[in-house]
């Protein structure tokens, strides 16, 4: 079973004051590692788990059996069964993206597959892009985050530099370390911003990106945010820009694990720097910003999942520009997602093995 979380109002250390006073429900306990979800139409929490399971919840908390038909999974490290996605059409044609690691003769990578829901498991099961080439050593940094467009014409999915080499962020005939954008059907999309250059590979969007687990659009802006993992500290929050070289492992704020210097430079011209540092780390997996309802004063404000410490941030915005902020729930457990359902009640996928979901509502 995951930590008690206390109820009520939660002060940030000396940043932000709290806005909101809550209690904290216990859902789905025993998931494994929750790691991605989306909410149906019909209120009901899609869930996957990265050791290869795909399941409902109820919101009374049930869980129901894993779904069957799900593609082929390589669960290991931080590999296996990643983020789902319901299409913006979900509610005529059933149809999910899903991203998982999977083994490829040349070794592992991050694919995107589109499948459909139907009654009794998945159907038309379709592998849609390989975040290539395969690298056979490491078993980190996947990414595997997905968003749709506010307009619902494109899907966003974050790729990991894999670890191994991190040059691979830098070279553009690659897709490790980079977001990537498609059509909302997995089409290339005409209008990418480096699709003209020569030896590119056309589905980036953005590139020089270490591990991002976290992308989300700002309802108020209709800006594209993305939250990596640093190293040793460095993570970043991004304003994202077609186009543009994020600068790892050129740049950054973090170490190696040992200690020693990665690079002496946090900024170079030509590379875009964070809107947001956090040195000591907080490991952002997750971003979403809070359409308000059951919480109107958190409407529009940004919340990160961390992993370490635990706990939720929230983060004030003024338009696009980061400000102060909360640290709700701290130390006490590792939050791999946070996702919004209709009414605007956070549900906060806990990541252990004996994991869940916490949902926050109002007193």
């Amino acid at each position: 079973m995951f930590r008690r979380a206390l109820a009520g109002v939660l002060v940030a250390p000396a940043l932000a004051q709290a806005q909101a006073a809550f209690t904290v429900r216990e859902l789905g306990a025993g998931l494994d590692r929750p790691w991605g979800g989306a909410f149906l139409p019909d209120g009901r929490l899609l869930l996957t788990e990265r050791a290869g399971r795909l399941r409902l919840m109820a919101r009374d908390g049930t869980v129901s059996a894993p779904i069957p038909g799900l593609p082929q999974i390589d669960a290991g490290g931080q590999g296996g069964l990643l983020d789902v996605a319901l299409a913006p059409d979900f509610a005529a044609s059933r149809r999910i993206w899903l991203t998982h690691s999977v083994a490829v003769p040349d070794g592992l990578l991050t694919r995107l597959t589109r499948a459909r829901l139907g009654a009794s498991g998945l159907e038309d099961v379709t592998a849609v892009l390989d975040c290539g080439p395969a690298q056979r050593a490491g078993r980190l940094h996947f990414g595997g985050r997905m968003c749709f467009s506010p307009d619902g014409r494109h899907l966003f999915l974050t790729s990991g530099d894999r670890n191994e080499n991190r040059d691979r962020a830098q070279a553009l005939n690659d897709l490790a370390g980079k977001i990537i954008r498609l059509s909302a059907n997995g089409a290339l999309p005409p209008d990418n911003p480096l699709m003209w250059r020569a030896d590119v590979r056309p589905e980036i969007w953005s590139y020089g990106h270490r591990n991002p687990q976290g992308i989300a659009f700002n309802p108020a802006t209709g800006t594209l945010f993305a939250a990596e993992f640093g190293p040793l500290h460095g993570d970043e929050l991004n304003l994202i820009r077609p186009g543009a070289n994020y600068g790892w492992p050129v740049v950054t704020h973090g170490r190696n694990y040992s200690g020693t210097r990665i690079s002496d430079r946090t900024s170079a011209p030509g590379m875009a720097d964070p809107a947001r540092v956090w040195v000591p780390a907080i490991s952002p997996s997750g971003l979403a910003f809070s359409p308000g309802g059951a919480f109107p004063a958190w409407r529009g404000q940004a919340f990160l999942a961390c992993l370490n410490p635990p706990g939720l941030l929230r983060l004030e915005m003024q338009g696009d520009t980061p400000g102060a902020e909360e640290r709700l729930l701290w130390g006490q457990n590792r939050i791999r997602q946070v996702l919004f359902d209709a009414q605007g009640l956070p549900h906060l996928l806990v990541d252990a093995t004996r994991g869940g979901v916490l949902r926050l509502e109002p007193t």
